[in-house]
């Protein structure tokens, strides 16, 4: 079967010494689209640069954590990428009140900027949100209809994640969903309508069960998958094809590359 991370830091430094390596075993367990994902001026041209691998694509952006950096020069370096072959996406970009790592009007500004900048490039935007659902939702609200948007990651409330789902913004699960105590989570899995539900790792963060504690990387997409298709109740071939043709239309994906 055919599967998708629709969200991967592949340029982070703890895939050094392993990243082809790390696409390959990707490649191999049926993860045939990845979307590696920046989180700076640096780690996006990385991306970029990645993304002339088969079957890995980017989106450029600047985190909320890193928002505080996220001046002028640098927002017209991520508008630079964004136009680069194999980019599909602006982010990852959001907002993090949980952290705090860049002052709140910072994150804000940020946000904004990198939502204005996938409306004039016509391509989606990939959403962090922690701890920030009505502020998130009130600056994401004007842009329905303008901009795809997923909510990456998904760990917001469920009226969150109805209006979320009501305005058509795709949401994305990781592998916290596999957890023993993440029942709430795989609740909300449940609301989702079929055509607008994802799957990615985060990784190197957040490997699923059972390879909680290690790195995660793209080929453990496999487990998250697993644990959607249970929690909805249906075969995971069949969410695992579904997942994979979203994944394909919502980044505007052609499946060769």
């Amino acid at each position: 079967m055919l599967l998708a991370d629709t969200h991967a830091h592949l340029s982070d430094p703890q895939f050094d010494s392993d990243r082809v390596q790390v696409i390959e075993r990707a490649r191999r367990a049926g993860v045939v689209l990845v979307v590696d994902v920046g989180s700076d001026v640096a780690t996006s041209e990385r991306a970029v640069a990645l993304a002339a691998q088969p079957g890995v694509w980017a989106a450029v952006g600047i985190h909320p954590h890193n928002a505080r950096d996220a001046d002028a020069a640098a927002l017209a370096r991520i508008e630079e990428f964004s136009a680069q072959p194999g980019v599909v996406a602006v982010g990852e970009t959001g907002l993090d009140f949980y952290r705090d790592h860049s002052p709140r009007p910072a994150q804000i500004a940020a946000f904004e900027a990198h939502l204005a900048l996938a409306h004039r490039v016509g391509k989606p935007v990939v959403v962090h949100s922690r701890e920030a659902d009505a502020e998130l939702m009130a600056r994401l609200r004007p842009w329905a209809g303008k901009v795809r948007a997923v909510l990456h990651c998904f760990s917001g409330s469920e009226a969150m994640l109805e209006e979320a789902v009501q305005l058509g913004f795709s949401i994305s699960f990781a592998g916290t969903v596999t957890y023993p105590k993440a029942e709430r989570q795989r609740s909300l899995v449940r609301l989702v309508p079929q055509a607008l539900l994802l799957a990615e790792t985060d990784c190197p963060y957040l490997a699923p069960m059972p390879r909680r504690g290690q790195r995660n990387e793209p080929a453990y997409v496999a487990h998250t998958v697993s644990a959607l298709a249970e929690a909805r109740g249906v075969p995971v071939g069949d969410l695992a094809t579904a997942i994979f043709q979203n994944a394909e239309a919502f980044f505007g994906i052609a499946r060769g590359h």
